[in-house]
């Protein structure tokens, strides 16, 4: 992601991932504060709503002759590392259909990435290669095509490089030339990919990667009394970015969920509820007006959103989350759903913007788009989930 410079006390500038300036607040981390609205009984149909988004994500923003997705509906510009995110929908949508339409994107956006890319899918950002490789490995999850595999194997190797113990004890930097910079987008998805990776190869080191990982982010940008998860650490000033952003409250909390699956130890699973219950209900991440996840720019923080909600779905799926958790969660879940589906719509077109509660107007960038898609299918998953579980008594879901 691009990279951002914030003046904090002192005249220290932090490194952090790209946002809006005017959406950062430096406001001291409180306990949670907003209550969270109830929602009726909901009529919406949300595996169509999931439809009608992805087939608009494709049909605005799919690059059909270089085989990759357009930054912006109106424009043919390349960023890459939410081309993963555009692909996990598209992968969503094949999950949720089966429809053979979806699957023959698959190929042609590996081919298409890396011709995109330079020849290759090293990039200067491990947080990218991280995003990159959680998507090869739900394709090969998909697909069972070991080409997907071989990828996400290179760009883990890449990855771990990124780990460095001169600054801050350990950590996987932001960006290959700040070794300084330790990032919660860093982190939270080597974590993920470090666990996902177990998850297929069964190599123990795998999981103790992603241990490692999760631990050094733990310790050093977690708050075990709010939740919340601090933006970096520069290791030069050893300065905290104090500031709370979606995704890296998702990244964290999915981090710790997966944890918690592969070694059954409990604080895993307190930690993710703990970082999901701040993220509903504190006023650092929310708009609080409308009782829903805030605008976070329409650039990369426009993907935000929908990287929370993703992760947040799968937890809300664990049988052992506290019952008055679940009914917050729940609640949370489907308001934000109705705001998106009924304010957030560009009704003609099907296009979101960066403000769940308002419909965009002219160009759109596919960061906005992809989050509310993702977001659409994680909820029409979470139903498709439930009703699974409840005539099958299984607890296990996809990916």
């Amino acid at each position: 992601m691009k990279l951002m410079k914030i003046a904090v006390a002192g005249g220290i500038a932090l490194m952090v991932c790209s946002v809006n300036a005017d959406l950062i607040r430096m406001e001291p981390v409180k306990k949670q504060d907003t209550e969270i609205k109830e929602v009726a009984t909901q009529t919406t149909d949300w595996a169509a709503a999931a439809e009608q988004g992805i087939q608009s994500l494709l049909r605005h923003y799919w690059n059909s002759s270089a085989h990759y997705f357009n930054g912006r509906n109106d424009a043919d510009n390349f960023n890459y590392w939410p081309q993963a995110h555009a692909m996990d929908a598209v992968i969503d949508a094949y999950l949720r259909t089966q429809d053979p339409q979806y699957k023959a994107y698959f190929e042609q956006w590996h081919k298409g990435i890396y011709a995109k890319n330079g020849d290759g899918y090293w990039n200067v950002f491990y947080d990218d290669m991280e995003w990159i490789g959680l998507t090869m490995l739900r394709l090969y999850d998909a697909t069972k095509d070991p080409r997907y595999l071989d990828t996400a194997q290179r760009l883990w190797r890449f990855v771990k490089y990124g780990w460095d113990e001169y600054y801050v004890e350990g950590g996987i930097s932001w960006r290959e030339d700040q070794p300084w910079s330790k990032n919660a987008c860093s982190n939270g998805p080597g974590s993920l990919f470090a666990s996902r990776m177990y998850r297929v190869t069964r190599d123990e080191a795998d999981k103790e990667w992603a241990i490692k990982i999760y631990k050094w982010e733990r310790e050093h940008l977690f708050d075990p009394e709010t939740g919340a998860i601090a933006d970096n650490i520069d290791g030069r000033s050893m300065r905290k970015a104090g500031f709370n952003l979606s995704y890296n409250q998702g990244l964290f909390l999915g981090a710790a969920h997966e944890l918690y699956q592969l070694t059954g130890e409990e604080s895993y699973l307190e930690d993710a509820q703990l970082a999901a219950l701040f993220t509903i209900t504190a006023r650092q991440t929310l708009d609080r007006r409308n009782g829903i996840l805030r605008d976070e720019g329409k650039d990369d923080g426009g993907l935000f959103k929908g990287i929370f909600m993703r992760y947040f779905v799968l937890l809300m799926l664990d049988d052992h989350i506290k019952p008055e958790n679940q009914k917050k969660f729940r609640d949370f879940l489907y308001h934000n759903a109705e705001v998106l589906w009924e304010k957030g719509r560009d009704r003609e077109r099907c296009l979101f913007g960066s403000s769940w509660a308002a419909a965009p107007t002219g160009s759109v960038t596919l960061t906005c788009q992809t989050s509310a898609v993702m977001f659409l299918e994680a909820v029409a998953f979470y139903e498709r989930s439930l009703a699974a579980k409840k005539s099958s008594g299984d607890s296990k879901v996809e990916k």
